[in-house]
C-alpha cells in the first residue's frame, strides 16, 4: 500500500523562487494525499506538530495555498496537490493602514504573511460571530480569508460611522468605494 503522505522538502523543492501568490488556479496536479500541516486559529502555521519558526518558510507555504470547491485547503504546486488542515482562516490581518476619511477611506490590511490587501468590492470586509464574540474577516483571494485581530477590529470600530438607514442605526465604514456593515448600534 502506497503511503498518501508527503512530506514538506518535496514540496519545497519543486515551488522555485515565488514573489507573492502562485497562480494555483491555473495548475491541476494530482492529489498526493494529506500533510502534515497546520494553520491554527490564531495564524500560526505548523509542520508536524512543530512551530513553524521561519517566516520565509510560512510565506512560501501561504504562496501555494488553495482553497477547494468543497472547502478544503491544499498546497499546490505544478506537480502536486496535497491537503492540510485549516483551523478557522489561513490568514490573520494583524495591522490596518487607513487613508483618508469617510467614503474615501481606503483600508490596506497587512497579513501575518506580509502579504498587504486592500479592502474593496473584490475583496470584501465580513463582519460575522461564533460562540457570541465577534468574527471579523478580510477576504484576501479565491476563497482564502483573513481572520482580523482584535486589535485591528478596534480600529476599524474607531473608524466606522453611525448611519440610519430607515430608522435602524449600524455602523458603516467604507474602503476603496465599498461600503462595509459593522453591525447595528
Amino acid at each position: 500500500m502506497q503511503d498518501n503522505r508527503v512530506d514538506a522538502q518535496n514540496i519545497l523543492s519543486s515551488l522555485g523562487q515565488f514573489k507573492g501568490p502562485a497562480p494555483v488556479h491555473l495548475w491541476n496536479p494530482p492529489y498526493c494525499g494529506e500533510i502534515d500541516i497546520r494553520i491554527a486559529s490564531d495564524g500560526r502555521w505548523y509542520h508536524d506538530g512543530s512551530l513553524i519558526r521561519r517566516p520565509a518558510l510560512m510565506q512560501l507555504f501561504a504562496s501555494v495555498l488553495r482553497r477547494e470547491e468543497d472547502g478544503s485547503y491544499c498546497l499546490v504546486t505544478p506537480a502536486e496537490r496535497v491537503g492540510i488542515q485549516v483551523d478557522d482562516c489561513p490568514f490573520v490581518a494583524t495591522m490596518v493602514d487607513s487613508e483618508g476619511e469617510g467614503t474615501q477611506r481606503r483600508l490596506v490590511f497587512t497579513l501575518n504573511t506580509a502579504e498587504t490587501v486592500l479592502a474593496d468590492a473584490e475583496h470584501p470586509l465580513r463582519f460575522d460571530t461564533r460562540a457570541g464574540e465577534p468574527h471579523p474577516v478580510l477576504t484576501v483571494r479565491s476563497g482564502l480569508e483573513a481572520l482580523l485581530s482584535r486589535n485591528v477590529f478596534y480600529q476599524l470600530v474607531e473608524y466606522a460611522e453611525i448611519e440610519n438607514t430607515q430608522g435602524q442605526e449600524h455602523l458603516s465604514l467604507y474602503s476603496a468605494g465599498a461600503k462595509f456593515n459593522l453591525g447595528s448600534v
